[in-house]
């Protein structure tokens, strides 16, 4: 069966952009834990870390994705780079990967666009995270989604796509403790791990502020490239 993995990279809408009652609210949330004010500070700076989790303080800046035939490609944010569309090699198929730049909207548009060709999607804790952010910044862009990514959790009783969450599928949906990551995942199966090109997700904020925009791209791309060899390694020899 053909499936789409796909992976989100994401950013905290900027703190001094946020309305007077937002404001007041984070600093409600900073003082429950504080005793000082360098407590105070350091709750804050938490705090802030924390919007690009929430697709109500946040956003996308790049979705990557890649089928069971090694097509893939990266739709991403880079403005004031003067950054355009290009292609690069492309380490898991034939074709080359496509890089497409645009906005949030473009890079949701074209994500759902590709997304009504496939029944089945791969992601690593995309239930938790990943479709709940692009069903929410869908809506606020008033685009309406060709498939329903948050069915329901357990693959046998989901009705129309089917939403592989390799993080509950590793952990037996919770039954084994802790959930595990995709560094440690890939490391176990002998997979090269993304997180070894020197980025991470909590660096991603900071690499786009120093608009490092083609670096998260292609971080973006060895994410889905790393889930779909881990979902291959699930789907032949655990998938019973």
């Amino acid at each position: 069966m053909s499936y789409l993995v796909f992976d989100i990279e994401t950013i905290g809408k900027p703190y001094d952009e946020f309305d007077e009652k937002s404001k007041e609210i984070f600093k409600q949330w900073a003082e429950r834990e504080s005793h000082t004010k360098e407590d105070f500070d350091r709750a804050l700076e938490t705090v802030k870390e924390g919007f690009p989790f929430s697709p109500f303080l946040g956003e996308i800046i790049s979705i990557a994705v890649l089928d069971q035939d090694g097509k893939g490609g990266v739709y991403f944010q880079a403005p004031d780079s003067g950054i355009e569309d290009f292609e690069e090699e492309n380490p898991a198929g034939d074709e080359p990967v496509k890089y497409r730049v645009g906005s949030e909207k473009d890079i949701l548009d074209r994500f759902w666009e590709i997304a009504r060709h496939y029944n089945k999607f791969v992601t690593f804790a995309g239930r938790l995270f990943d479709g709940p952010f692009v069903h929410i910044r869908s809506a606020v862009h008033e685009i309406k989604p060709t498939h329903n990514l948050m069915d329901n959790r357990y693959l046998g009783m989901q009705r129309r796509a089917k939403h592989v969450d390799l993080a509950d599928q590793l952990s037996f949906y919770g039954a084994m403790r802790p959930r595990p990551k995709l560094h440690f995942a890939t490391q176990a199966f002998g997979i090269t791990s993304p997180k070894e090109g020197g980025m991470e997700g909590k660096d991603v904020p900071k690499a786009f502020k120093d608009k490092k925009y083609k670096e998260i791209a292609e971080y973006n791309f060895a994410d889905v490239v790393a889930t779909r060899e881990l979902y291959e390694k699930w789907n032949t020899y655990i998938n019973i």
